[in-house]
């Protein structure tokens, strides 16, 4: 038991452990180093094979990050650390705890939509007509591609958990972000932007734009920047293409595949392709409901 409390207890530990030997004089100095930290924390827990030692971590480091934007609610950087963390816990939560996934990702949507309003191409655009926020993304550089991804990505979360009007309504805004991506940088996180429009062309009717034909071109591409490192790319294909091709050799294969991958083939995506293998042993099981 105390094992488990000084777990929960070590971002806490880390981020005193930083700050006592100097002294912040500036806001921007306090931010930076709790930025910076956040990142570690977040690459180090990405590294965790042991997805309930990550599931019962976080909750503290939530609980961190909120009371820093809460000295600190102007900080885009800060902000976008806490939707991913929001985001990240939930992603984590087990399938029978969904109704609080929902909570999570809407907290995680908040902070992400707050960070992407303190960016001053964007500060007059949140809100606005769709027109209006695609202006400000005309003007977007590659070196935008993290905030755009992350915010794009979380808030994307949110509406796939809620599955109601109001979120959808939000889908084309989340849309655009991704689009635009692709455009500057279609290789982001293992070109995690092509994933996105994969699993969004197969679950769309056709009538609505849905093509399992562009998903399938899609799905390629995210497996060729991701070089088989990132295990989840194969899952939704084998969840969202092949199952909806009727295609039994090919999904059977794919997610054996996955099983056969070590999760740690890419280090900094241990967890989530520990994530991914559970959910490759989930479908695999349900095989004969499927086809």
């Amino acid at each position: 038991m105390r094992e488990i409390h000084l777990r929960k207890l070590r971002p806490l530990l880390l981020i005193f452990a930083l700050t006592l030997p100097g002294c912040f004089s500036t806001q921007q100095l306090v931010t930076e180093k709790a930025s910076s930290l956040f990142n570690e924390v977040a690459i180090s827990a990405g590294r965790q094979s042991d997805v309930a030692l990550v599931r019962s971590g976080i909750p503290a480091y939530l609980m961190l990050i909120d009371g820093m934007i809460r000295s600190y609610p102007e900080n885009p950087e800060l902000l976008l650390a806490g939707a991913k963390a929001y985001a990240s816990y939930a992603s984590v939560l087990e399938e029978d705890e969904q109704s609080r996934a929902v909570y999570l990702y809407e907290r995680g949507k908040q902070y992400a939509v707050r960070s992407l309003t303190l960016v001053p191409l964007f500060e007059d655009a949140m809100g606005k007509p769709l027109d209006v926020f695609q202006r400000s993304l005309e003007q977007t550089r590659k070196t935008d591609v993290p905030t755009l991804f992350w915010v794009g990505s979380v808030w994307g979360g949110w509406i796939a958990s809620s599955e109601s009007a109001e979120a959808m309504a939000d889908l084309p805004w989340v849309e655009a972000l991704i689009e635009k991506v692709l455009q500057l940088d279609p290789s982001y996180y293992y070109g995690s932007a092509h994933l996105f429009e994969a699993i969004l062309l197969s679950a769309r009717p056709e009538q609505f734009g849905g093509s399992l034909q562009k998903a399938n071109e899609h799905f390629k591409k995210a497996m060729a920047y991701g070089q088989g490192k990132c295990l989840m790319t194969d899952v939704y294909y084998a969840q969202y293409y092949a199952r909806q091709t009727l295609d039994r050799d090919l999904f059977v294969s794919t997610l054996k595949r996955v099983l056969e991958t070590p999760a740690a083939i890419e280090p900094d995506l241990t967890l989530a392709n520990t994530l991914a293998q559970q959910k490759a042993k989930r479908l695999l099981d349900q095989v004969n409901e499927f086809f």
